[in-house]
Parts: structure tokens; C-alpha cells; sequence
């Protein structure tokens, strides 16, 4: 055995096996730095530990610096217009997620390197399957109210999240995994999550990455635009639907001081304001550029551009039934798409190549060896006749005014011309679109052949269940594939890395095959904010940590 390993003994001392599995596997080069510290703070092993580790191994330690503001000034903020209520249990949208997050907290922060960080839990541990998380919350935090956070207030935030009555954005993580009641109470300090079935990535679940689980008082009304009472960083100061928000800092917060004096969220419609905005010293951040719209902005000294490698990514979904009944005709259509040249064009390199399942390249567990789909028309025109759709046919793709989404809608219309697939093209305003987001009142979900966005999350999970599994909440393709599920439910039990990273291979190959979902890329996250603003942190799901920033 290597020498390096003998100091690392101390830090085995009272681990789990778990535990001790995912160091060893770092130590026999089956992980990487950047993979160890994923899956470490995965399953709860702590900041020192890890260091710990990696300094014996003789590798890099932890690290992030992130250069601090000065104390004091308001931050204006530029971002997109909320699509309706700012309500924690049934926000659906960007423009809904930044005002939560300036007032709310989450358990478990999941960072821009995935790596899970403690908020309102300091730590956290799964049973020997994964079936059972128990969390530790952090002690002396307040709410807004001035009202000391227990773990009746979590139990309560959770299983609200859980309740299918609530009408409940988040149970497009929750279902499935969590179920109203399987949250409990330890003592006020602590809290067991009991699961419907084991998951490895649980603690992804109750992070930043479920934008709707911040931590309310357990008594809340659904009266959140009132007063965004949470235990925030940020106080509501002032709030005008549909135009503006504003919060002061938060004298009290657990995290320590809180630097701005102010901040201020402005809502706008479309990007290209927000630009103008910034150019003109108007605003001083825009939550998120896309290269569509924003390239007067990407080599301009006067801005900065803070660019995070994520899975953000779009959807085109085909309905397994009609036109699109035979896989060989998803297929045929994913064939005609040149995804170089689409990044190229519309994302100036900033993005990577989608190989038509939710594996990104930024998920340690992705198995790279699964052969890239890449354009090929004569093998595209083949399958159609071997359809029996040699003649093509006419369809409608329904998508959405948002960012690249008209642009790239219109090169799939081009794109199916080439193998005779004649695509009319149907795009709405968002809230048309997206409509009550249930089947039959969504043209999302009830489209023929269509495209919607997915934000960055930690972890597959969601996206592997959601538009996918037979029983998904947003199944827009109404696939159901009994071999699918099978290998779903493995891969989101499994605890050890390699055991995800099989499974992964399995599932990248099925829906190559299948081709219900065609993921054309995976799109880097961009943040703009004035040369002067220092300390934003933001995250690839939209959120923006502002109590450390301030002007140079």
C-alpha cells in the first residue's frame, strides 16, 4: 500500500464504511480531487475531513476565494420578470427564485463545483442503504419575525413541499422520493428524512437546487409576498409585483455581517433592457446573459463575466404516439441536428455537446464512453423509410419567447426539412406556454413535438425522473419504458460512485436508442455584473449570494 496512506488512518477513525469506501477509492485513483469532494460532501463528510484526506494523499486542499466588497451601497439587480406569484410552494419560474432566495435559506447549498455546503444544516448522514438522511441544523438561527428556527419549522417546510394538495412545484423532486409524513422530527436540533425508496444524492434534494424549499416558520399562511418572513440575508423592505423588489440587510443573520445596505431586484421582460441597464450604470448585475442578445456584453472591459460550466440545458420532446410512435423517426430527426455548429452559432463556443440523454459532461457519474450522436442525413433519410415515412409529414413544434429558444426552434425547422419533416413553428409568450403546468392545461406538456428549458441541478436526478420516468410529473414525451425505470431506480439508489457511473452507461444507451427527449447541448451560465461589484456568488440555478459583495 502507499506510504502517503498511513497518515490517513485518524481520519478513518469512526467512519462509516461508506465513508471510508469513497476515501479509499480516492487513494486507488478511482476518483479525482474534483470527484472525491462531490461525493464526499454528498454523503456528509465535512470540510476538515476532506482536507484531511486530500493533505494526506498529498493532493491540492480545499479552497474557493472569492474577493469581498466593501461594507455598505445598494446592489440594483436585473433579472427576469416573475411569471406570477412569489409564493415558496408553487414558484415555477426563474424570474420567482431570486426574490426567495435574497429572503430565504436552504438546508444545504449546492455550490458552483456541486459540492454540497452547510446553510441551515451543518451536516448530514444516510443509513446504511441510503433509505433514511438524518440532518443536524445549525443553532441560533432567526427568522425575520425574530422567531428562533427549530425543527419543527423544517418538518413542516418539507412536508409542505411533499403534500400533493399543496399544489406543490417541488414534487417534481419530491414524488417518488419523499412523501408527506416521511419527515419527522429528532429533537430541535435534528431531523430524519425516511424515503419512499434509497437515494444517493438526497441531500441534493433539500439544497439550493430545489428552488422552492426554503425554510419557512412552521405556521406559515401562504402570505410569503407579505412579508417574505424567512431567515435570510436580505429583509423585505418594499415589493411591487411585476415591477420591483428591495431588501435591507438583515442585522441578525447566522452567517455573519451582511455587507450591502441594500438591495434591489428590478423586473424586466427581456434581456435586452437589462443590457442598455447595465451599459448605462443603471443596474450593476444581471442575473443571467444568454449569448443570444448579450454579446455586446462578453468583451466589454467595463463588465464582468462570470461563467459557470453547468448542465442548464433544452428539451425538444416527441411524443410516442402519432408521428413520432416509431423510434425510428426520433431518430431520424435527432440525426439532422449539427450540434457543433449550433454551439458555435448560438453560444459562441460556451456550451457542450448534448448526447440525447441528461448526462452533461459536468456530472462526475456520465460515462464518456457512450458514442456521440452526431448529424447524418443519409442514415436519417434510411430510417424515415424504413418507417414508412419516406414521404415525411407535417407537424407543429410549440416553444417559447425566451432567450435562444425562436432561434434554435427555427434551425430544428430547418433541420427536418432535410429529411422531409415539414415543422410549423408555434411560439408563445411563457405564460402561454407553460400554462397551469399539469397535462391538458399546458401546451408544454400537451404538444405533439415541442422544447422547454431545464436550469442546472447537482445532480441528474430530476431530470431522469421528471420528463422521463412512466410516472413523471413533467413526462411532456409520454414515454413508458419498464427497462428505463428498472435502471432510473438503480442509478438514484446507488451510494457509490462506481455503481452510478454503470448505471449511467446503461441509461445513456437506452435513450439513444429510444430518442424520446433530444438534448442538443448543455449551456454554460452566465452572469453579468459591473467591473466595480465584487463577491457576487452565483449559482448555474439562478440564484446569486450578495451578503459578501460590495464596490471596489
Amino acid at each position: 500500500m502507499p506510504s502517503f496512506v498511513s497518515p490517513l488512518n485518524r481520519w478513518r477513525q469512526g467512519r462509516t464504511e461508506l465513508e471510508n469506501e469513497v476515501i479509499d477509492q480516492l487513494l486507488l485513483g478511482q476518483l479525482d480531487r474534483r470527484a472525491f469532494l462531490r461525493h464526499g460532501s454528498r454523503i456528509g463528510l465535512s470540510a476538515a475531513v476532506m482536507a484531511g484526506v486530500l493533505q494526506g494523499a498529498g493532493l491540492a486542499p480545499i479552497g474557493r476565494a472569492l474577493a469581498q466588497g466593501k461594507p455598505g451601497g445598494t446592489i440594483r439587480v436585473a433579472q427576469i420578470t416573475p411569471s406570477g406569484a412569489i409564493e415558496p410552494v408553487s414558484v415555477a419560474d426563474q424570474g420567482g427564485l431570486l426574490p426567495l432566495q435574497m429572503a430565504g435559506d436552504f438546508l444545504v447549498m449546492d455550490g458552483p463545483d456541486l459540492m454540497l455546503r452547510p446553510m441551515l444544516a451543518t451536516s448530514w448522514k444516510p443509513n446504511e442503504d441510503g433509505s433514511v438522511w438524518t440532518f443536524t441544523l445549525r443553532d441560533g438561527v432567526k427568522f425575520h419575525d425574530g422567531r428562533t428556527m427549530t425543527a419543527d419549522d423544517v418538518v413542516a417546510s418539507i412536508d409542505r413541499l411533499a403534500d400533493p394538495a399543496n399544489g406543490s412545484n417541488a414534487l417534481s423532486a419530491f414524488k417518488g422520493v419523499l412523501s408527506k409524513g416521511g419527515t419527522t422530527k429528532v429533537d430541535n436540533r435534528t431531523v430524519r428524512f425516511t424515503l419512499d425508496a434509497p437515494n444517493g444524492n438526497f441531500p441534493y434534494y433539500v439544497s439550493t437546487d430545489n428552488y422552492n424549499a426554503i425554510i419557512l416558520p412552521a405556521d406559515y399562511k401562504g402570505d410569503f409576498e407579505q412579508n417574505f418572513n424567512a431567515t435570510g440575508p436580505f429583509k423585505l423592505e418594499k415589493y411591487t409585483p411585476k415591477v420591483s423588489a428591495s431588501f435591507v440587510r438583515n442585522p441578525d443573520y447566522w452567517g455573519g455581517s451582511v455587507l450591502p445596505e441594500r438591495v434591489e431586484l428590478n423586473f424586466y421582460n427581456e434581456l435586452q433592457p437589462q443590457v442598455l441597464a447595465l451599459l448605462g450604470g443603471q443596474i450593476d448585475l444581471i442575473q443571467q446573459v444568454s449569448v443570444q442578445g448579450g454579446q455586446s456584453l462578453l468583451d466589454n472591459p467595463a463588465v464582468k463575466i462570470i461563467r459557470l460550466k453547468s448542465n442548464a440545458h433544452r428539451q425538444v420532446h416527441m411524443k410516442n404516439k402519432g408521428s413520432f410512435a416509431d423510434k425510428r423517426v426520433r431518430q431520424a430527426m435527432a440525426l439532422t441536428l449539427d450540434r457543433p455548429a449550433i454551439i458555435k452559432g448560438l453560444f459562441r463556443g460556451l456550451a457542450d455537446l448534448g448526447n440525447d440523454s441528461p448526462f452533461a459532461p459536468v456530472f462526475p457519474s456520465t460515462d464518456t464512453s457512450v458514442p456521440q450522436r452526431v448529424k447524418d442525413i443519409a442514415k436519417a433519410k434510411q430510417l424515415m423509410a424504413e418507417a414508412g415515412m419516406a414521404g415525411g409529414f407535417d407537424v407543429t413544434f410549440t416553444t417559447m419567447q425566451m432567450q435562444e429558444l425562436p432561434t434554435l426552434a427555427t434551425l430544428i425547422r430547418n433541420a427536418g426539412a432535410e429529411i422531409g419533416i415539414k415543422i410549423n413553428l408555434k411560439i408563445e409568450d411563457v405564460g402561454a406556454y407553460y400554462g397551469d403546468a399539469v397535462p391538458g392545461k399546458s401546451d408544454w406538456l400537451d404538444s405533439e413535438f415541442g422544447m422547454t428549458d431545464y436550469g442546472h441541478r447537482g445532480t441528474p436526478n430530476i431530470f431522469l425522473a421528471a420528463p422521463l420516468l412512466s410516472t413523471g410529473t413533467w413526462n411532456s414525451a409520454e414515454f413508458k419504458n419498464p427497462n428505463y425505470d428498472k435502471l432510473v431506480a438503480g442509478y438514484i439508489a446507488a451510494l457509490d460512485p462506481a455503481a452510478q457511473k454503470k448505471q449511467a452507461g446503461a441509461i445513456q444507451t437506452l435513450l439513444v436508442d429510444e430518442t424520446p427527449i433530444i438534448f442538443p447541448y448543455f449551456y454554460d451560465y452566465l452572469t453579468a455584473t459591473s467591473a466595480k461589484l465584487t463577491g457576487a456568488e452565483p449559482t448555474a440555478m439562478g440564484q446569486i449570494f450578495l451578503n459578501k459583495a460590495g464596490f471596489a
